[in-house]
């Protein structure tokens, strides 16, 4: 041997997995290090080397991030020497080994050779118990890298292979995780004893994962893919293919401008679901508005203006870059903080102190909700009344100014001040302006109707009706509300 560094794959467990040429190599050595001999092979290795291993380190240290760091300093120092270094480990020495991925760095800064002798993987282990093709679309992620995300970077419409879960409280946090893209009763396959003569496979639910007794480093989860299709690349998928030459001719006639309509009517749909608390339509409606969200995603894409990757980029950029509390250093007191911070984040991108800061509020947005966001983003940066009452007194007296107004011009102005100030009481309670309105004309609508069809009971149609009769079944629709 020279100078160098040799890390050679001992495979999966099974000592019968080594390849010949691992063999070969440890076989003519005088001296092998192991990261761990706690691995099935290990006992069974060639006779006639030395072997060493770094399992002490686990002992005396709780941290395998700094585990990793001593095995590697200490194996780039041994391969310096003349006769080099024979490493060996579990697996294949370029799949999920940390300690490999450190060495093959330190050694390029030497510089120092790394000669990499591949060896079956835990992977090629689960693929076979599993009787799966992976070339037919298989997702493969290490337990700790998904489980300490909030939702799993996973495509829920191809199978996903979840290594090294490691212990039960692992197991918890991978199930959290997943949950929130998988159905509770999503089944899936554990893997346990993986790469060894004992492992085994059992058939549960993800609800279950956690209530495993045996859980380690060998232990495997796979999810098949759904059984509908639910991803966003499946999504748009199916979009494309209505925009294709043989797809829909409606479809394929639609422009950016030619949808705006239907992009308003579905946002509207949106918020009727969220005024009746309906959760069940709720879930439809924000299905025809992300369609809307694709279509004008692909017309972009065809027309080589942007593709839809390209816009959630930036938006994660953005939301990133506005959230220092979360995502960096800076620290907040409240939501007001928050909002304070977003607008200066704001008004650095935008990089020009002339614009406005009620540059880029929709004019399409209906008129109560654009007097909201001016009245939010002025109030941000201490553009507000001290008190609600000093705002209630503005609305007195803008009814008292609307009252003196003295030409239609003037009434007009006037109302749109009033209307304006009542929109701000409403910020004040927290209350949503657009909504509560479209809440009453539907209150309204709906003690008309009942007014309408009593009155046809009597024979009569409501404008034949006289104001007592009006009132007495209006009330009677405010009395039949009130008890439902």
């Amino acid at each position: 041997m020279t100078a160098g560094i040799t890390i050679v794959g001992l495979g999966p467990g099974d000592p019968t997995w080594i390849t010949r040429q691992a063999w070969q190599i440890l076989g003519s050595a005088s001296e092998v290090y192991l990261r761990t001999a706690r691995h099935e092979a290990a006992s069974s290795l060639p006779v006639g080397p030395h072997y060493t291993s770094f399992d002490e380190l686990y002992e005396h240290n709780e941290s395998l991030t700094d585990v990793y760091a001593l095995i590697a300093e200490r194996i780039v120092h041994l391969g310096q020497r003349e006769q080099g270094v024979i490493y060996a480990v579990p697996g294949h020495p370029l799949a999920a080994e940390t300690s490999v991925q450190l060495i093959r760095k330190m050694a390029s800064a030497v510089p120092l050779q790394v000669h990499i002798i591949g060896g079956l993987s835990l992977m090629d282990a689960a693929v076979q118990l599993l009787e799966i093709d992976p070339y037919a679309g298989l997702q493969i992620a290490e337990c700790a890298n998904v489980a300490r995300l909030n939702h799993p970077n996973l495509d829920p419409d191809v199978p996903a292979l979840i290594m090294q879960v490691g212990n039960r409280h692992l197991a918890g946090q991978l199930k959290l995780t997943l949950m929130n893209l998988y159905p509770d009763e999503q089944p899936i396959q554990v893997i346990t004893a993986l790469g060894t003569r004992s492992a085994q496979v059992k058939q549960l639910q993800l609800y279950e994962l956690d209530r495993l007794e045996a859980v380690d480093h060998l232990t495997a989860v796979y999810i098949p893919a759904l059984a509908q299709q639910g991803s966003l690349a499946s999504h748009q998928n199916v979009v494309a293919r209505l925009r294709a030459p043989d797809g829909c001719p409606w479809d394929r006639e639609q422009t950016h401008q030619s949808l705006r309509t239907h992009l308003l009517e579905e946002t509207y749909e949106v918020l009727d679901a969220l005024d009746a608390d309906d959760m069940t339509r709720l879930r439809e409606e924000l299905g025809d508005l992300l369609l809307q969200i694709m279509l004008h995603a692909q017309i972009a894409t065809e027309d080589g203006d942007f593709k839809l990757v390209e816009t959630v980029q930036a938006n994660i950029s953005k939301l990133v870059r506005r959230h220092p509390h979360v995502f960096g250093d800076t620290v907040v007191s409240g939501s007001e903080d928050v909002l304070r911070n977003w607008e200066q984040i704001k008004r650095q991108e935008r990089n020009d102190q002339t614009k406005s800061l009620l540059d880029g509020i929709s004019r399409a947005l209906p008129s109560l909700s654009q007097a909201m966001e001016i009245q939010r983003r002025v109030a941000r940066v201490g553009f507000d009344w001290p008190n609600a009452e000093q705002v209630m007194a503005k609305v007195r007296e803008e009814l008292q100014e609307w009252q003196a107004a003295e030409s239609p011009e003037h009434h007009a102005s006037e109302l749109g001040d009033l209307l304006f100030s009542v929109v701000n009481l409403a910020r004040w309670f927290e209350l949503d302006a657009e909504s509560a309105l479209r809440e009453t004309n539907k209150r309204f609508a709906q003690r008309f109707s009942y007014l309408e069809q009593h009155a046809a009971q009597m024979g009569k149609a409501v404008e034949e009706l006289d104001a007592v009769e009006m009132d007495n079944l209006w009330e009677q629709a405010k009395s039949v509300e009130e008890q439902e």
